[in-house]
Formats: C-alpha cells, structure tokens, sequence
C-alpha cells in the first residue's frame, strides 16, 4: 500500500462524510462521553483493510484506541470480531461509517480473490488482476487482491510493455508496434503482445514477444495457441473468463489468468460496529 496516498484518501472520505461534523452525535452526546464497540462479520469472509480502518478511527480522534483482533488475509468466520475500539463516543461514530466503507470494499476484494485462488490450487497457473480499478485505489484494491492469495497484474503503464489491439491497428501491423517497441524500451522490459486470433500468436512469436496475452479464445483455441508458442513465451489468458469456467482455462501451459472481476464485481461483504452496553 502507498501510505501516502492511503492518507490522502481517508481525508477525502471522511470530508465527504463528515466534513461539517456528526450533527446527530454531538447533538446526544457530550464532549467527555466514552464508549467501546467492536466490529464483527456478519458472513464468513477473508478480512482486509484493517490497518485502514484503524487509521480512520485514528485519524478522526487519536484518543479513540483501536486493537486489530484479526489479520489482513485471515479467513474469519461468522459472528468473529475483527477490531475493537475505544474512546469518545462522537469521535467513535463519526469514523464508524468511512472505517467500515474501506473494510467492507477491500474485504470483499480478499474474499472474491481468494475464491479464485483456491479453485486453481494445484494447476500451477496464477490468477492475477487488472487495471481495472475503483479510480484513486488502486494501490489499497490491488493489496486486497494479494491478502486474498491472487497476484497482481501491472499496476500501472509504466510497468511494463502491452500492445493492446490499439496499438497494433495504430501502428499499422503488430509485428510493426511489437519492433518499435523493442527499440525503444528499456532492455529489462518484457514485451508482451495481445492475441485475439491464432494467426495474431504466430506473428507475436515471430517477432519476439516475451509474453502473448490471449484475448477472448475459447478454450480449445487456447490449447492451440499454447502448442504454437511452445514454450518461447509466457502465456496470459484474459477476457472472457468467469469462475465457473476458470478451471476450462487453467491448463498445461498456460501460466496466467487476468481477471478484471477481482476488483471490479467484487461485491462489499457485511461486516458491522456495535456499541458494546
């Protein structure tokens, strides 16, 4: 996570959500009022974004005394407390919405992720994400990813080179964009090419791709495309596939699958505060 960045984002959030205070809290309770609560899953869930959470609380009041009772990447079943906190009751609940709004989007990001994970055990492909990414949360989204037991795809353009379909018709053929490319990109990046079509792969090894994206093939086409490249490329599988169709996708040969759903269909899971009596 950039911790920079994770700052600057809690104080945009908690501007959005309380910029002009807690009116309903400071209205009921006074200034010197304390209080304790915890937050617990409400399903079972792998947990993310407790360090986040916990600088929100933190971040509104650092009297509020925060303890984590899990671990980013810990599975936590049902009606376990994940965090305690302490401290006056309108700082309290005044983070309590933002700290939870962080918790929930990257825990189900772990959760989905670590679906994925676990349906691959075994076959030795990875399950990496995209760029596809709530904008501005990259960093914190990708992290949810890897607590999750999935990998991380490049996390931004200047990582490294792949000529997308848009590239190719830009420059006018792929084995053109695949050459400018070489020339002019540092000697430690690895050039990776997106293949919609088997002939597209046979161009992509002909011109010295060190990785073939292949995009939307079915899985028939992907066994092809692996017996062309034969070992002379990294092979990534993207577009098109869903968790019931992953283990159609995962195999010998292919070494990564892209999926975009990590981050962006990931649903929040349900996690709550409770003022505890």
């Amino acid at each position: 996570m950039n911790d920079v960045r994770t700052a600057h984002l809690i104080d945009l959030a908690l501007e959005e959500d309380a910029g002009l205070g807690d009116l309903t809290s400071r209205a009921i309770f006074p200034a010197k009022h304390r209080s304790r609560a915890v937050i617990d899953a409400k399903q079972d869930l792998v947990i993310c974004g407790l360090e986040v959470a916990a600088a929100v609380f933190t971040r509104v009041d650092p009297g509020l005394k925060v303890k984590l009772l899990a671990a980013d990447g810990d599975r936590v079943p049902r009606g376990r407390a994940v965090l305690r906190v302490e401290g006056p009751t309108v700082a309290l609940l005044t983070a309590e919405r933002t700290a939870l709004n962080f918790l929930q989007r990257l825990s189900g990001i772990a959760t989905q992720a670590r679906r994925f994970a676990d349906a691959v055990r075994g076959t030795g492909v990875r399950i990496v994400d995209t760029r596809k990414t709530t904008p501005g949360y990259r960093a914190l989204e990708k992290y949810a990813v890897r607590c999750g037991g999935c990998f991380n795809h490049r996390s931004s353009l200047g990582e490294h080179v792949l000529i997308k379909d848009n590239h190719t018709a830009a420059a006018g053929s792929l084995t053109r964009a695949v050459r400018l490319a070489q020339a002019a990109a540092p000697h430690t990046a690895k050039i990776e090419v997106e293949a919609a079509t088997l002939g597209q792969v046979s161009q992509a090894c002909r011109a010295g791709a060190g990785a073939i994206l292949l995009d939307n093939m079915t899985p028939a086409e992907v066994h092809r495309a692996v017996g062309l490249i034969a070992g002379r490329a990294t092979i990534e599988v993207s577009g098109g596939v869903r968790f019931e169709t992953l283990h159609d996708y995962a195999i010998p040969g292919v070494d990564v699958i892209s999926i975009g759903a990590l981050t962006h269909s990931a649903v929040a899971v349900d996690l709550s505060l409770t003022v505890l009596k």
